[in-house]
């Protein structure tokens, strides 16, 4: 196969025609612009870097009337089924996003004998499984570079950067909406439904924005990632998932009191037999790398028992930066193809046949240290009163604020950070202290991050 390779670039060389490798394109969306950006200023690199012309053949989008004038010559169809079928297309890119028909599209092309690539995380995290198993009996590749990450090259390191390691834990921010918002409640005590409305009026957030703010999207790209990392099935609907819309201001500050910044984070530990599974908002120290990470822009953190330590960080979305891990994708296949080496890495990086079953951790199995703030009537004793109830529980207290006294029997906040506690221990403490007549809202929890 090597020397096919060597073959094939030499061949170029001595001035004869190069090969042509075809791309259709089904969505003509943002990324599926940023597809089309990237492979026009990059017409005249590639070739020096593949030794192959790759051509955008065919646009598939039911919505668009005409193509911007540098792409005119572009044939546009309104079915993606046109592109399919067109026997001069060697790779099939999908970037309409959702569920069907873009999972009916894929294995259209597969069934067709067509490379496929996406960069759709939420059709990957439900019906990946289908589409993985369709493609490699057909023997076709699967590109999907920018189902997590955006611009940042992670799947290929994970796939193949870090093969030789025994992952032992993932964790990152992976969605830049939230990771916006909370920078801009962080940085400007503005409140979340404030800069929520803002991050939709400048195009950050969608209409809809719960898969963002809600930690769906990012349940998502974990629940691929762990795929890769562990050799297992899972979907995002195994992953304990909580959102950001309940963070207030006064969290963030009193946060800032304790030495913590506030980030969605996703969280997976492998234990061996089990492996945790979780996304949610999550205090990180300050000088901790992540909690430096602001705006839009992602970092994931793997951990290997051979690498150690390795933060890949960069924009997670955006038309160029998107399109550009999915160019790399069409790259990669038609280097394959070229060099005929269809298959030469599993696109999950185990073997089909060697992926097991493993138990998710439930969520009151954790351990690790926490911040709950409490909203009580200034009274004598309330304070030896919930510390007893967390005694109880044996979670130990590491550090108190009680913020301003009010009036007399005001309400105020009382916030307690905690050793490393138990979470059903936690759940049972907390669900007594809700009932006390001192207090007057429902406690608020939130978890701290901790290295391993």
């Amino acid at each position: 196969m090597e020397n096919a390779c060597i073959w094939n670039w030499n061949y170029w060389l001595r001035g004869v025609r190069m090969k042509e490798i075809k791309v259709g394109l089904i969505g003509f969306g943002t990324v599926g612009q940023g597809l089309a950006e990237v492979l026009f200023m990059q017409q005249e690199r590639m070739p020096k870097r593949t030794g192959m012309r790759i051509e955008l053949a065919a646009i598939a989008d039911k919505s668009a009337k005409a193509l911007p004038e540098r792409f005119a010559h572009i044939p546009l169809v309104q079915n993606g089924q046109d592109v399919i079928n067109n026997p001069d297309i060697d790779i099939v890119v999908e970037l309409i996003g959702g569920i069907e028909p873009a999972k009916s599209f894929m294995l259209a092309a597969i069934a067709a004998g067509k490379h496929v690539v996406t960069a759709n995380k939420a059709l990957l995290a439900q019906e990946g499984r289908d589409i993985f198993a369709a493609a490699a009996a057909k023997g076709v590749c699967v590109g999907f570079e920018a189902s997590v990450g955006g611009g940042i090259p992670v799947i290929k390191a994970l796939r193949e950067g870090l093969v030789a390691n025994r992952i032992l834990s993932i964790s990152g921010i992976m969605n830049g909406t939230a990771n916006y918002i909370l920078s801009r409640m962080t940085d400007e005590g503005i409140p979340f439904a404030e800069v929520l409305a803002e991050a939709q009026r400048l195009g950050f957030a969608e209409a809809d924005p719960s898969y963002d703010v809600e930690g769906i999207d990012t349940a998502h790209k974990l629940a691929i990632l762990m795929s890769m990392a562990y050799g297992m099935h899972i979907t995002h609907r195994e992953v304990n998932t909580e959102g950001i819309s309940r963070i207030e201001p006064l969290d963030i500050e009193l946060a800032r009191e304790f030495g913590y910044r506030i980030k969605l984070l996703a969280i997976s530990r492998n234990h061996g037999d089990h492996v945790e599974a979780r996304v949610h908002p999550t205090m990180v120290p300050q000088d901790h790398l992540l909690a430096s990470i602001s705006g839009a822009y992602n970092a994931i953190h793997f951990h290997g028992d051979c690498a150690g330590n390795i933060l890949l960080y960069g924009l997670g979305a955006g038309k160029v930066p998107t399109g550009s891990a999915v160019a790399a994708d069409v790259v990669d296949i038609a280097r394959d193809i070229a060099c005929g080496s269809i298959g030469r890495v599993p696109p999950l990086s185990y073997l089909s046949d060697q992926f097991t079953p493993r138990r998710i951790t439930p969520m009151d199995e954790l351990y690790g240290p926490y911040y709950f703030r409490f909203t009580v009537l200034d009274q004598p004793g309330v304070l030896a009163s919930i510390a007893g109830i967390l005694s109880e529980q044996d979670i130990s207290i590491e550090s108190v604020i009680q913020k301003g006294r009010k009036e007399s029997g005001g309400a105020v906040p009382l916030v307690i950070v905690t050793h490393a506690a138990q979470e059903s221990s936690v759940e049972r403490a907390l669900a007594r202290i809700n009932t006390l007549e001192a207090v007057t809202a429902p406690a608020v929890k939130i978890r701290i991050f901790e290295d391993e």
